[in-house]
């Protein structure tokens, strides 16, 4: 299940959201010629990512905030990218630019912290800006639970995209970090699940003043739980290639 858009894009231009996706990607292309190099792969993520015991032993805090812009692979950047263009701007466009900024990198930083208390000994690096961008996906959950997100379905060779309200999409995705959370902790690691369920909750949470300034239920009221501007209409454009029948 693969959000691929939102029907509500912003009311002006998300600069912030712009620069975070440019500064991801231009981040990632200047270290992934090391993904050829195992040994300077695993060395340059020993300096930046973030290691839960190289914290606990006093040491890699900076990696913290470094990590937010690493990422272990070309699909695991796309996927972060596609989920913070989508769910970024309507949450930039209600807190501002300057504070969308604050709120993103708070976030991340939370999501990593949370990670971390969870397994304060592994060894193990976490890269990512999913931490962050959960945070985000928390916020757009109070402001716009009704909002229209449309979801690709893959389910072996059948596809198909429709439409359902964040809410449903959003809370799925949280009880999935919280049931992989569950899982590694068992023994089934490899992703930093409790780095995406503590960002999500903590991206909610520091959210609620903003929903309570806005009005808090009346928000909603005025609003129908959707971003406040003009919703956007997807099409299927018919093809062009005229059918050609078999003749039997």
């Amino acid at each position: 299940m693969f959000p691929i858009r939102d029907h509500n894009p912003s009311g002006r231009t998300p600069y912030v959201t712009y620069a975070l996706l440019a500064a991801n990607i231009v981040v990632f292309l200047s270290y992934y010629d090391l993904f050829s190099d195992d040994r300077a792969l695993w060395a340059f993520y020993y300096d930046w990512a973030l290691i839960p015991a190289r914290i606990s032993s006093g040491d890699g805090l900076v990696g913290i905030v470094t990590s937010m812009f690493l990422h272990g692979g070309i699909m695991h950047l796309l996927g972060n990218m596609l989920f913070l263009f989508i769910f970024g701007d309507n949450v930039e466009d209600e807190m501002g630019h300057l504070g969308f900024a604050v709120f993103y990198l708070v976030c991340g930083i939370a999501a990593g912290m949370a990670q971390y208390v969870t397994e304060p000994l592994s060894q193990i690096p976490t890269v990512g800006a999913s931490g962050a961008i959960a945070g985000v996906m928390g916020a757009y959950l109070l402001l716009f639970p009704k909002a229209k997100v449309d979801i690709l379905i893959i389910f072996v060779v059948f596809f198909k995209v429709f439409p359902i309200p964040a809410w449903i999409m959003l809370c799925v995705w949280f009880a999935m970090q919280l049931f992989g959370g569950v899982g590694a902790a068992a023994g089934e690691g490899g992703v930093a699940y409790w780095a995406h369920a503590g960002g999500f909750a903590i991206g909610a949470l520091l959210a609620l003043p903003l929903w309570l300034r806005l009005g808090g239920t009346r928000f909603w009221d005025r609003t129908e739980g959707h971003p406040p501007h003009p919703e956007a209409k997807y099409t299927l454009s018919r093809s062009r290639i005229p059918t050609v029948r078999r003749r039997r």
